[in-house]
């Protein structure tokens, strides 16, 4: 807990922010919600022939995943906070559409005909008896939305629309409980504060209905602004980062630092950055260099002309006892050494990004050109797993592997790909979850090792010295093997579009500082 107070404490003023865009989104969602799911609700009390249909829809609505419908809105919306704010409008719609429809259904029959009686019309009956009597039910809706609205928007990080599933998704994706504790457990102590309040308004609804309405829509618009200020301010240039990058020692901070500029970050899912730029949501964007969408998309890649990133040269790491067990998936994996260079990678990556191949068939593909085998393909229970991060070309190389060690070995092989992240894949491994998977040596120098200063400043960011450190090191201090590089290098590089980067005449990162600093 000292540790968390800590964190907390150093990043005070990120977590209020955080908590402002959380609380915003939830707020705006909701009011939406409110105002059009009530009079749905009533809608549907007044023609029976459709209250199935409406009530049928929203609720087909709130059983798709979370994080699927986050996905359809992606296509229409592209990224930040209006898709998350749709997404957490329908969220929120059933159960105000269903209370409403159902408190007003349980109003007595004998109120309604009193009602007519004393030659109320249909409009009088709703506004002065129905809502009134309903108005408990209808609030115990709003008030699940609520509590719905808070836990689901921490999603909304992963499409760059910020709030406190930020700090959450770098925590998973660092392997860091204190950092996803500071995302999570205020968002946890917000549903229980809002629902605690709501729980008070809700018992003396009557009385507070018309003087809530006016608190709470000031308090939206006023949330709301803030909230849209946060997400979409246009005064400068803004710059996309994936979660992890944010932490590294080679990362978003020491880049700054590097290159003396400072600039507004939309925190955002990796495979969302192409997207972002392209629709116009971030400026720059921190991007790979093998990605097979950087000619496809027009971007821009910007020099580092100050040599900032490390070499990151891909190979594969292995668990040494494994491999002293079983030494002849070393000459198997081993085939590959050499064999891709940046280029045929960014091809293999297109390949699967917008070709729409299947990545094992990509790899296969590859093997057989370079005269591999690759017919077998073991059906059996998997001897060793191999895994690999949330990337295009560890998946592509997972397959390879996994298709030399089953053609050139007698093991059954199976895949954990898609690992989120550089912590939980390394501790896969070092727990035995996994025995092998590709890794960067500018990751495993600046993560998974981290030396003092002076350790890298001898190194001099050269590539052969950077893969004997890495390689010795991971031997020594966990009994990890790396083996010989397969050809390419996968640096960080900032990515802008290139229409935009040659409007505003920036050709490397000194040019986009220069730019920042004017």
């Amino acid at each position: 807990m000292v540790d968390f107070w800590n964190f907390v404490i150093t990043n005070h003023a990120e977590l209020l922010d955080q908590t402002g865009e959380h609380v915003g989104l939830t707020f705006v969602s909701l009011l939406i919600a409110v105002i059009i799911g009530i009079p749905l609700g009533v809608i549907a009390t007044r023609f029976k022939s459709i209250s199935s249909p409406v009530l049928g829809a929203v609720g087909i609505i709130q059983t798709i995943p979370s994080i699927a419908l986050l996905g359809f809105m992606l296509p229409l919306l592209g990224i930040g906070a209006l898709p998350a704010i749709v997404a957490l409008f329908l969220y929120a719609l059933l159960p105000i559409v269903r209370n409403t429809y159902s408190g007003i259904e349980e109003v007595e029959s004998s109120v309604r005909e009193s009602a007519r009686g004393m030659g109320m019309t249909g409009g009088q009956i709703l506004r002065k008896v129905e809502l009134p009597l309903a108005s408990p039910v209808i609030f115990a809706g709003i008030r699940t939305a609520t509590v719905i609205n808070v836990g689901v928007a921490t999603l909304c990080a992963l499409i760059g629309a910020g709030g406190l599933g930020e700090y959450i998704f770098r925590g998973i994706a660092l392997n860091n409980s204190v950092m996803i504790m500071a995302g999570a457990l205020p968002a946890a102590l917000l549903a229980l504060g809002f629902d605690f309040v709501l729980g008070l308004v809700e018992r003396n609804i009557s009385t507070l209905m018309k003087p809530l309405s006016y608190g709470l829509a000031v308090v939206v618009i006023f949330v709301s602004l803030y909230s849209v200020s946060t997400v979409f301010s246009e005064d400068q240039l803004r710059i996309g980062v994936p979660p992890e990058f944010l932490e590294r020692a080679d990362g978003f901070d020491g880049l700054q630092k590097h290159y003396d500029f400072d600039m507004p970050v939309v925190e955002m899912n990796a495979s969302l950055m192409y997207e972002a730029l392209q629709n116009g949501r971030v400026d720059v964007a921190v991007g790979y260099s093998t990605d097979g969408r950087i000619e496809a998309f027009d971007l821009k890649v910007l020099e580092d002309d100050k040599r900032y990133f490390p070499p990151y040269e891909c190979a594969p790491v292995v668990r040494q006892d494994f491999a002293q067990q079983n030494p002849d998936i070393l000459q198997a994996i081993n085939k590959l050494a050499g064999t891709i260079d940046t280029e045929t990678m960014i091809r293999l990556n297109s390949a699967v990004d917008h070709k729409g191949k299947d990545e094992r068939t990509v790899a296969e593909e590859f093997l057989h050109q370079k005269g591999f085998e690759t017919d077998i393909n073991r059906q059996g229970d998997p001897e060793m797993l191999i895994g690999g991060k949330l990337q295009t070309e560890q998946f592509i190389l997972g397959h390879m592997y996994r298709i030399l060690i089953e053609n050139y070995t007698d093991l059954d092989v199976g895949l954990r790909l898609g690992l989120a992240g550089t912590q939980i894949v390394f501790n896969a491994l070092l727990n035995d979850e996994i025995q092998l998977y590709p890794e960067y040596t500018g990751t495993g120098l600046h993560v998974l090792l981290e030396p003092v200063e002076s350790t890298i400043d001898s190194l001099g960011n050269n590539a052969q010295k950077v893969y004997r450190y890495v390689a010795n090191e991971s031997q020594q201090q966990f009994d990890i093997r790396w083996l010989e590089p397969v050809g390419f290098e996968n640096t960080y590089v900032l990515l802008m579009r290139s229409k935009q980067a040659e409007k505003l005449g920036i050709e490397t990162i000194s040019d986009l500082a220069r730019f920042l600093n004017q």
